[in-house]
């Protein structure tokens, strides 16, 4: 029997249930997903950044309910210590939460112009200066990373950082993004996370569509 529930919304557009599904599974815990249809306005209002608040993912574990997905991300850290969601050296455990924060709170530019959308392929698309500052920004902050621990994650295994940047991965791949070698191969192992493969794959079968993110991009 699952230990967990975990809500979500789309599989295909929400980057934010993405990340609660990575961070449940570096958590190592058994979830049960509920799903939320793409018919609720709420639900809608999120994946068209519309809602002035997020509340999928939402994890409900051993009594416990926590949303946002930095919150989810804590609260496994906390009650999964030796999971590995946070580097053990503190050092990198600060430059961890701090980058998982910047995702958290920045990027807004790139997720309006490169919206999640895995099933779509958009080749030569044109991304404009505000998307590609905070491009080149995500790029800093993988190569500094990425330099440091050696490799091929960002803190050398997976963290709750990788968590947090795979979405991005999905959007330089659906939005055709040229990328350096190093940027390159980390999306390539990124996308090769057993976890990744299972949840890309879901996505693709999923039947509901949004006409606002089919249409307009």
């Amino acid at each position: 029997m699952a230990s967990a529930v975990l809500t979500i919304s789309s599989k295909n557009y929400s980057s934010w249930c993405l990340r609660g599904f990575l961070l449940c599974k570096l958590a190592g815990i058994d979830v049960v997903e509920k799903r939320v249809s793409l018919d609720d306005a709420a639900a809608r209002a999120e994946l068209l950044l519309l809602a002035p608040s997020f509340l999928v993912p939402t994890l409900t574990h051993r009594g416990i309910t926590v949303w946002d997905t930095m919150a989810i991300a804590e609260y496994l850290a906390e009650t999964f210590p030796d999971a590995g969601l946070l580097p053990s050296d503190p050092a990198a455990r600060a430059r961890c939460r701090s980058i998982c924060g910047e995702m958290h709170a920045g990027f807004y530019n790139l997720r309006s112009a490169l919206p999640m959308n895995i099933k779509a392929h958009h080749k030569n698309f044109k991304v404009w200066a505000g998307a590609q500052a905070d491009i080149e920004r995500i790029r800093t902050i993988w190569k500094e990373c990425l330099d440091a621990s050696g490799g091929p994650f960002l803190f050398g295994h997976l963290t709750m950082a990788d968590a947090m940047y795979a979405p991005v991965c999905t959007r330089f791949l659906t939005y055709d993004v040229p990328l350096d070698a190093q940027s390159a191969a980390y999306c390539k192992a990124i996308m090769n996370w057993p976890a990744m493969a299972e949840w890309m794959e879901a996505a693709h079968a999923e039947p509901e569509e949004m006409d606002e993110l089919d249409v307009e991009f």
